[in-house]
């Protein structure tokens, strides 16, 4: 089967013909319909992912139809069209019984702990546990993001932080997991200001639901945190409820946990490469929550799926740049200095 792999970090990868894959006797193989392009597989690429073993194919957001199933799947069937999240639990462990897959100590995540979805097939273990079935009538575009960036943005939004209607929120970094952070928060209900440096993504942030915007070129965290806070000053003069770092600089985590008002939320979407250096005197004296992130469970996917066969939520509408396998290479590399918004998709069947 076709896949892209790369043996070294920080190399180009390369377009490759491979070995197919076999099912587990938990798990299954997906023919692979369409799958993202994010940046943390561009932190995996780049070195920053303890889990990789070289060789290696990336890919974890993906949408596809069941090739082939292990003895052991009883809840799904050869040909049913399915997504995943992208990382997998175990389904046997007290986090996974909790419905809380995505911290089960013995995760898979495609595209990290094995081969991703970068190829014509992918294999996903434990499926049983962690497969959602998704319609027939809808396009790839709208399932390939519900993987990984909406999913942690639904997540980090309802289910972390507890978003409701009428709330404030700031979104600091306005790429594909922050345009999906901004399009969840406005659907339950929040006001919403997004911060970038880029005019173009600020553009695209009020299209998907953004009431303010905040251009950060130039700005230091204190300045930008105060004018963040002016936004909405007319409901909450103290600063906003919730703020989000879907960018993963020391500087915007800084400004964004210096937006928030008494009792406030931060949601900790965007990774780094080191650990940053974070106002903890403020955390304290405020009571502010600092919340991570990491995936969503499929036993919470119910409700975002919902939203998105409703229409109230159009991932599809993030998708700018559609590619075929070939020209993934090139898109992992530009993922090192892409400034831009929105979402990248690979067809494999373009």
């Amino acid at each position: 089967m076709r896949a892209i792999v790369y043996e070294e970090f920080s190399v180009l990868p390369q377009l490759r013909d491979i070995e197919p894959p076999s099912a587990p006797s938990s798990g299954v193989v997906i023919d692979v319909e369409a799958t993202g392009v994010c940046r943390s597989d561009h932190h995996a690429w780049s070195g920053h992912d303890s889990t990789i073993t070289l060789p290696h194919v990336p890919g974890h957001e993906l949408v596809g139809r069941i090739a082939s199933a292990g003895p052991q799947v009883t809840k799904f069937h050869t040909g049913q069209r399915v997504t995943v999240p992208f990382v997998c639990g175990c389904g046997r462990c007290r986090w996974c019984l909790s419905g809380n897959a995505q911290v089960c100590p013995d995760q898979t995540q495609p595209g990290f702990t094995h081969f991703g979805s970068w190829a014509d097939q992918v294999v996903i273990h434990n499926a049983d546990a962690n497969l959602i079935a998704v319609p027939d009538d809808l396009p790839a575009s709208a399932m390939v993001g519900l993987g990984c960036r909406f999913a942690t943005a639904f997540h980090g939004l309802r289910v972390r932080a507890n978003l409701h209607e009428g709330e404030t929120v700031a979104v600091f970094g306005c790429g594909g997991v922050g345009l999906s952070a901004i399009m969840i928060a406005r659907a339950i209900g929040a006001r919403v200001v997004a911060v970038d440096v880029s005019d173009a993504a600020l553009d695209r942030a009020r299209e998907h639901g953004a009431s303010h915007t905040v251009n950060a070129t130039g700005q230091t965290p204190d300045e930008l945190s105060a004018e963040v806070i002016a936004q909405f000053s007319d409901q909450s003069p103290d600063g906003v409820a919730v703020s989000v770092d879907a960018l993963g600089r020391e500087d915007t985590i800084t400004a964004a946990i210096a937006s928030l008002a008494p009792l406030g939320r931060h949601v900790q979407i965007g990774l780094l490469a080191a650990p940053p250096v974070v106002d903890v005197g403020r955390v304290i004296g405020l009571e502010l929550s600092v919340l991570g992130s990491h995936g969503m469970a499929a036993a919470e996917y119910p409700e975002m799926l919902d939203l998105v066969v409703d229409g109230k939520l159009r991932p599809q509408d993030l998708v700018t740049n559609i590619i075929g396998i070939e020209d993934a290479p090139a898109a992992m590399e530009a993922l090192g200095s892409n400034t831009g918004s929105g979402m990248t998709i690979i067809d494999l069947n373009r």
